[in-house]
């Protein structure tokens, strides 16, 4: 089946049809961020409640990602990438009408179940169906066209926000999940993972709750804590949250058709490339969250403006995201790896000079290209790293381990950070320093994930 080429019409239908879909879930992960402070003014939110309304979405759709890659290796990658479509169309449609702020969060964690469906089949339809020498073109050039739609999100949103409503961010959805039915429906073919003994049709329930609990309770505690100094109740969420997820492990290690394989950690580069990325997407889902919100609170930027100060990162992302990838297909990832995360951290120092008064050609827009360019280096040579070092029946899995570990480590700093780097009431206040202090801790994680390819990453896969 893995025989479609990059250069062909299929293959480009392909490509079109698996960015397209997850463009939406990614498109949403970012696009809300510019929302914050219009929802916050019509709901009266709290830097919590704002929390939650991103966070919701990341937890379930972290906590599900692996059950939606394990569901498409054993029904079908394409059936279940398009039930996933069609639950994202409505969700969002749920989202869009939400009268309150409890039922829009609540709107949010469903749309994250249904984002868990199509995400990792989305990559995992890709690596099926391409022929292995075009396999790290066709990652680059959905890594560049995935990643321009979370670029692109903040802009989007916020000339809809500033000309229609808030609201349009999530109706817009249904109009490209039709387009990206179609496409997959008519030019991807279906492929499955093939079961292997008497678990080959199992799922792994008490997994996928163990999972889903244990981040709930921790997320709980870190977004809810701070503010409530440390209630009794948060911390008996976090408590509950630690202890489930250490019987995650234990069940994953116990279990015959285990959610999360713990074998597929036996390949340094398949650990390394998923540590790395936890430091890394961290980082990103923090700044993200907090970029568009310090541009519209402290600096006055409308929401359209804030949402045009990443189109950079969109620029480069589309013009040569499958270039780095076919780099890396030729030199090995090792090098990109290293490097990229460098220079994103470095966009990141060059943030914290972003504060009231700030011009935005000689101190956002240099951060921004920086930070931008650092992404174009790093993304598809990891993308491509963590596929390349599982076998095809685990393909669906690992790229969904991959992108939970992304999704959780965005939520999980974005429930935390603000409260480390000082920063009380974002959304309805002055961010202040506080986001200098934020910009330096991630500029600190992306070193470190740096550091961490450097040891574990080879040109080769042991």
């Amino acid at each position: 089946m893995a025989s479609v080429r990059f250069e062909s019409a299929q293959g480009r239908w392909v490509i079109a049809a698996a960015a397209l879909g997850s463009g939406v879930a990614f498109l949403d992960g970012s696009v809300v961020n510019t929302a914050l402070p219009s929802i916050q003014r019509d709901f009266g939110a709290s830097l919590a409640g704002q929390q939650w309304v991103v966070t919701g979405y990341l937890l379930t759709l972290g906590s599900l990602l692996v059950v939606g890659g394990s569901l498409g290796d054993l029904f079908g990658r394409r059936r279940v990438f398009v039930l996933g479509l069609v639950g994202f169309a409505v969700t969002s449609l749920l989202c869009g009408l939400a009268p309150n702020l409890g039922v829009l969060i609540a709107a949010r964690f469903a749309q994250g179940v249904s984002a868990a469906a199509l995400v990792p089949g989305s990559l995992a339809m890709l690596s099926a169906v391409f022929h292995p020498d075009d396999r790290s073109r066709a990652i680059g050039a959905w890594s560049g066209l995935s990643t321009v739609s979370t670029a692109i999100g903040p802009f989007l949103g916020g000339w809809l926000i500033d000309t229609v409503s808030w609201r349009w961010v999530f109706l817009i959805n249904p109009f490209l999940i039709v387009g990206a039915v179609w496409m997959a429906q008519r030019y991807v073919p279906e492929t499955r993972g093939e079961p292997t003994g008497d678990s080959g049709k199992r799922i792994d329930v008490p997994g996928a709750v163990a999972l889903s609990v244990g981040l709930a309770g921790v997320v709980y505690a870190l977004i809810e804590g701070p503010p409530s100094r440390w209630s009794a109740a948060s911390l008996v969420a976090g408590l509950v949250g630690v202890v489930a997820l250490t019987g995650f492990v234990v069940i994953e290690g116990r279990s015959s058709a285990p959610m999360v394989p713990l074998s597929l950690f036996r390949s340094k580069r398949f650990a390394g490339a998923n540590a790395a990325t936890f430091t890394i997407w961290g980082a990103l889902g923090a700044v993200f969250f907090l970029l568009t919100i310090h541009l519209q609170n402290d600096l006055g930027y409308s929401a359209l403006e804030a949402g045009a100060a990443t189109l950079p990162v969109t620029s480069l992302m589309m013009l040569f995201a499958a270039r780095s990838g076919a780099l890396a297909q030729r030199i090995g990832p090792r090098l990109q790896m290293i490097i990229g995360p460098l220079v994103v951290a470095s966009g990141f120092a060059m943030m914290t000079r972003i504060s009231p008064g700030s011009s935005f050609l000689a101190t956002v827009l240099p951060a921004v290209l920086l930070f931008g360019l650092g992404l174009v280096i790093t993304v598809a040579p990891l993308t491509a790293t963590v596929l390349a070092a599982v076998n095809d029946q685990h393909v669906g899995v690992g790229s969904a381990i991959n992108n939970a570990v992304a999704r959780v480590a965005s939520l999980l700093a974005i429930a935390v950070l603000p409260a480390l780097a000082g920063i009380a009431s974002a959304g309805s206040g002055s961010v202040g320093d506080g986001f200098a202090r934020a910009m330096w801790i991630c500029a600190a994680a992306t070193v470190v994930g740096s550091a961490i390819c450097a040891l574990t990453i080879t040109n080769s896969n042991p």
